[in-house]
């Protein structure tokens, strides 16, 4: 759906009738506009005409149904990836795509693989959501969370991400609450100064991966641009402007940065306060092997020795390659 064109079509109307559909849409969860009973004949065929809102999608579920990867098709014939993760509390976490492919070439991540082909559109991210959302519907649940942590670099696609976010966020949108929502970065500064400002409560979480430059070069290219030290400059920017806290992620990978030594390199680093590390379960991608639970167990005691909070992530989908780093839009 052109969501321009979809606004601009509610310019004629009265200002309430745009708050219907919106409604209509995000809430109600219609297939299509003529369930919009509260919308007017004429207003919901020329909806249909021009706005129509059918997802064209395949789903593949995991062994122990968690995990739903659905595969999006997009009008011009791309495709991007979206997972839905089920937790044993209730808790439904859509992980949503902002670009198709993406421009950072992670060495771990499947997604670099593919190039960078384009950013996606305010709607073509909401679809995802509305995709699970009407999904979940069947079950009598809702989406809970939002994770920007899918396909892409989110803060090179600013402007449609936070466009997104805000309607994920209004009340006559999904009306999701914004400390429900996070939004993952490899570093790109420009976006956690312009997201400082937002006055949004949304999450900020930051692929870290690494306790040194060389390193962390290695893993991720966008290293040589910004650096850890300017990453963590920003951070502190952040927190500064914001009180809230950041989340580092890191990825544990055999023998290349779950040493001992480096767990005790990046405790210097992160043992400040409303700064977190979540450890990562590497997934299978390519030439790199998962750290064993007994290195992940030994790491998390040294992080927590030397003052730093330590949250894990226990891996979705890995079965059907919906977990993190695995999405690569096959068809």
């Amino acid at each position: 759906m052109d969501f321009l064109q979809f606004r601009k079509i509610f310019e004629k109307e009265p200002k309430y009738r745009f708050g219907q559909a919106q409604k209509a849409l995000f809430q109600d969860l219609i297939l299509n506009w003529q369930e919009a009973i509260a919308l007017p004949l004429p207003l919901r065929e020329e909806l249909d005409k021009n706005c129509p809102i059918e997802i064209s999608a395949e789903i593949h579920a995991s062994k122990d149904e968690k995990t739903i990867k659905a595969l999006v098709n997009l009008e011009d014939g791309l495709a991007i990836e979206t997972v839905l993760m089920r937790h044993k509390d209730k808790r439904n976490t859509v992980c949503v795509s902002s670009q198709v492919g993406c421009a950072m070439n992670c060495s771990f991540c499947a997604t670099g693989k593919l190039g960078f082909k384009r950013n996606l559109e305010i709607w073509e991210i909401l679809e995802q959501v509305l995709f699970f959302a009407r999904y979940l519907k069947e079950f009598g649940e809702k989406i809970t969370n939002i994770v920007f942590m899918g396909m892409g670099e989110p803060f090179l696609n600013y402007e449609n991400v936070m466009g997104a976010v805000k309607i994920l966020n209004d009340k006559d949108g999904f009306n999701l609450g914004a400390r429900h929502i996070s939004i993952s970065t490899s570093g790109i500064i420009e976006g956690i100064e312009k997201l400082a400002e937002e006055g949004l409560q949304v999450n900020l979480a930051i692929s870290l991966h690494a306790p040194d430059d060389e390193l962390r070069s290695e893993l991720m290219p966008v290293n040589k641009i910004y650096s850890i030290a300017k990453i963590l400059n920003a951070a502190n920017d952040y927190i500064k402007k914001t009180n809230r806290r950041v989340m580092f992620e890191y990825i544990m990978i055999d023998n290349v940065n779950d040493s001992e030594e480096q767990a005790k390199e990046l405790a210097k680093l992160m043992s400040r306060s409303l700064y977190f590390v979540n450890l990562i379960t590497y997934n299978l991608t390519g030439i790199f092997k998962p750290s064993s639970n007994s290195k992940i167990k030994k790491f998390k005691e040294i992080l927590e020795k030397g003052g730093v909070v330590v949250t894990q992530r226990f891996g979705f989908g890995q079965d059907i390659e919906g977990a993190c780093g695995q999405l690569a839009a096959k068809k």
